[in-house]
């Protein structure tokens, strides 16, 4: 239930205030005062569209904040809570802030959470019927959206929703094999040769980059081996001019000196190391000028070699080195292409069960729908009476077509039918032509899904088109529906007002520079005075006071009995 909204800087509003409470509420005032403002309001703490437009002139920003008593909250929002990890014992607070550049912010508990979160919490919160919503019921999907909200079947279409997404999952991934399968025979010869190709090559990881270098080696052959030759000759082979022989004369010329001056023995040591080193690099050089001789045929092997390789890469369109890869991966394909026959038979099994799983779990829907249809359809016919349509008649028509493709929302083709009149025949919702047959249906249609609702139920001018003794009876239904939940009502009709457990009076004020729009909670004579005004001309008479005085009193016998009290103002200037 909604105990306080506030609102600042929303259009024409500079500042409102109001204190809620149970029970029918009514809103009334002057043609243009700002009472669908509030609805539009309301809509926008709920997490309705919004921009720019919406802050005041000159403000730098509108902002609309409600506090909702959750102490009885529905299962659904106690579901919601735990879901979000919101903490809300007694109270949920909602806001929201639109900024002069259209940027939005919303807020739960004082918590900054994503539109999208807020706009879930005023689903559930608030249920907004406005004056024109009928004509989206001329359509198929808000029927069917109806007549489930109705019947309380969301969860059961939840669960068809999900074995549609499964079934439809397990229908593309048939659909994609059974493509591969019609050209499978060619592609299958075509992997296997492949295939056949890059294992008799036998190419091993990293031996791309070990031809090449050994290529670059037998290409320069001759001037490794003239290199290594000279170089063996300078520091080995030459005995009369080599560095090692150089470096033995320099040892045997300081070894006869270390007995003079053991400070030469650090010399010394240095010097049989080098030695040492040279020995080592001419060994090295001899094996590696062996190794240049040992297989002139060497070269074409390797030529050979690369060049089947990089004929091969050139084929399968991959670098020389990703050759090992392109051999695992054509190898994987093929496994799985000659495994595909026995997966597609499995496939289409499990798609044969999910749509048995699929159908029976739609049937189920589609019966509980038509059970919800027969008893939604009795539910409107027998207000349709009260309404000035006696003797009319609606239908709600369920049919299926067992041969039609699944639907997330199941097979049934759901329609509104009905007749304003006995003996006319039944119709579409959407032929039936009269604006003010159009305006009372709505309302049976509308009070009858929201007879179960236990959230804060807003009705904006959805009166209109009615008058005399079957305005007196909408004004009925929705107190009686204010008896069980908070009902809201923007209304033209004192018919509709007298009905109100509490009335607002909705005025707008203006100084000639700005306009702004204030609320007052009237008490009981004050209520007098608005139904007057309601119910007669430009001058208020006494008449018209008597029969707003017996207007109320019909309504409530009691509301006249309580102490006279001035207006409690509850709008401000800021």
């Amino acid at each position: 239930m909604l105990t306080y909204l506030q609102v600042r800087d929303f259009a024409i509003i500079d500042t409102i205030e109001l204190e809620l409470r149970p029970g029918l509420t009514v809103l009334t005032g002057e043609t243009g005062a700002g009472k669908s403002i509030l609805v539009d309001a309301l809509q926008l703490l709920a997490g309705g569209r919004a921009g720019a437009e919406v802050v005041r002139h000159g403000a730098e920003r509108a902002e609309i904040s409600g506090v909702f008593d959750v102490t009885h909250a529905s299962r659904e929002l106690q579901q919601w809570l735990e879901e979000q990890s919101v903490s809300a014992a007694e109270e949920l607070s909602l806001r929201r802030v639109v900024a002069a550049d259209g940027r939005s912010r919303a807020y739960l508990n004082g918590q900054s959470v994503p539109l999208q979160l807020l706009r879930e919490a005023g689903n559930i919160l608030i249920d907004i019927h406005g004056q024109h919503e009928f004509q989206s019921l001329m359509r198929s999907a808000p029927q069917r959206e109806l007549l489930d909200g109705y019947g309380r079947l969301e969860p059961l279409t939840g669960q068809v929703g999900i074995a549609y997404r499964v079934w439809l999952e397990l229908l593309n991934r048939t659909l994609e094999l059974e493509s591969k399968a019609r050209d499978r025979d060619a592609k299958l010869e075509l992997l296997k040769y492949q295939v056949h190709e890059l294992t008799a090559l036998q190419l091993q990881d990293g031996e791309v980059e070990k031809l090449a270098e050994e290529r670059a080696r037998l290409a320069n052959r001759g001037r490794l081996a003239e290199a290594a030759h000279a170089a063996l000759e300078q520091l080995y082979e030459n005995e009369e001019a080599s560095a090692h022989a150089g470096l033995s004369r320099a040892l045997q010329a300081l070894r006869g000196l270390t007995t003079l001056d053991p400070k030469l023995a650090s010399v010394v040591a240095l010097v049989e190391e080098a030695s040492i080193q040279i020995r080592e690099a001419a060994r090295e050089l001899e094996h590696y000028r062996e190794t240049l001789d040992i297989d002139s045929t060497r070269q074409d092997e390797v030529e050979k070699r690369l060049a089947a390789i990089e004929e091969l890469a050139r084929k399968n369109r991959v670098a020389p080195a990703e050759l090992p890869e392109r051999a695992r991966h054509l190898a994987a394909e093929l496994e799985a292409l000659e495994r595909a026959e026995l997966d597609l038979a499995a496939l289409r099994k499990d798609l044969g069960a999910a749509l048995e799983s699929y159908r029976a779990q739609a049937e189920q829907l589609s019966g509980r729908r038509a059970q919800a249809g027969r008893a939604l359809a009795k539910d409107i016919t027998a207000r349709m009476q009260t309404l000035g349509m006696s003797g009319g008649r609606f239908q709600v028509e369920v049919t299926q077509n067992g041969n039609s493709e699944p639907t997330q929302h199941g097979v049934d083709q759901i329609e509104f039918s009905v007749t304003a009149n006995p003996g006319q025949p039944l119709r579409a919702l959407a032929k039936v032509a009269s604006g003010g047959e159009l305006s009372r249906l709505s309302l049976a249609v509308q009070v009858s899904r929201a007879a179960g609702e236990t959230r804060c139920m807003v009705f904006d001018e959805v009166d209109a088109g009615i008058g005399g003794a079957v305005a007196e009876i909408v004004g009925r239904e929705l107190r009686s529906l204010g008896e069980r939940s908070q009902v809201l009502c923007v209304t033209h009709l004192p018919q509709v007002a007298s009905q109100g457990h509490h009335h607002l009076r909705v005025t707008k004020l203006t100084d000639g520079r700005t306009t702004r729009t204030a609320v007052s909670e009237l008490a009981p004579q004050d209520r007098v005075e608005e139904l007057a005004r309601m119910l007669g001309g430009i001058e208020v008479t006494s008449r018209a006071r008597e029969h707003a005085k017996e207007m109320l009193k019909v309504a409530s016998p009691v509301a006249l009995e309580e102490p006279s009290r001035q207006p409690r103002p509850t709008s401000k200037r800021r």
